[in-house]
């Protein structure tokens, strides 16, 4: 019983019926659905996105279930699909993750095995889920890792000029980007630091207003979900 519940709806040599290509274009919009709603949980997300994320994996069925034993055309809606960029801009990892996600329950489903495919989605959204609520990878309670940027006029010598201080209150610090700005006239200097100890920042940064000029300082978090892949 069991293995008939997981054996494919259809073969290549009998071809597709209708029954079996509705049961698997409604499992994929069902467990597309599933997996779009579970990416929203505490995730900033657009529209598009999700309604996308939902819609993909009928679409990836369609394409297998036509293409399933016919090699032409399998290498036909290879080459179409080449020829299309998926995504405009750039998506951060989580995004990635969603979209392969989809795409791999969207074959399970057009190669006429839906059981398979609501088995991966069912784990897959479980531990998801899972890592959202213990804040899997997020950062850890009392991290003091920063962004620390800071404006300086142009002829000052910003190499030596902070050292002292950043010894003083940072543990570590890399210089990783220096800026021109204001036709050339400021710098912004970006550092990645970690503090010496919490409940520093107000000091630090009045520290340091005395040997910039008193122009603009920011100290922040280390940027996690915004870091884009490209």
């Amino acid at each position: 019983m069991l293995n008939s519940t997981f054996a494919s709806l259809y073969n290549a040599t009998t071809g597709i019926t209708l029954q079996a290509f509705l049961i698997c274009i409604g499992a994929a919009l069902v467990l597309g659905a599933v997996m779009a709603v579970v990416y929203c949980f505490r995730t900033t997300h657009s529209t598009s996105f999700v309604v996308t994320l939902a819609l993909l994996p009928a679409t990836v069925a369609v394409v297998i279930m036509m293409v399933n034993g016919n090699l032409g055309a399998g290498v036909a809606v290879a080459g179409a699909f080449s020829l299309v960029r998926f995504r405009s801009t750039p998506g951060t990892a989580k995004e990635i993750g969603a979209i392969f996600m989809s795409m791999a329950v969207g074959l399970a489903c057009g190669m006429g095995y839906p059981g398979f495919g609501l088995i991966f989605a069912a784990i897959m959204c479980a531990v998801s889920l899972l890592y959202a609520l213990i804040g899997f990878g997020g950062p850890r309670k009392g991290d003091l890792r920063r962004v620390l940027r800071i404006t300086v006029p142009e002829d000052l010598d910003y190499a030596t000029i902070f050292d002292d201080l950043l010894s003083q209150y940072t543990t570590r610090v890399t210089l990783i980007n220096v800026k021109t700005t204001n036709l050339g006239s400021l710098n912004r200097l970006t550092y990645e630091l970690t503090l010496r100890r919490a409940g520093t920042e107000k000091e630090f940064i009045d520290q340091l207003r005395c040997r910039n000029g008193n122009l603009e300082i920011s100290i922040s978090m280390q940027p996690t979900e915004s870091r884009e892949i490209l």
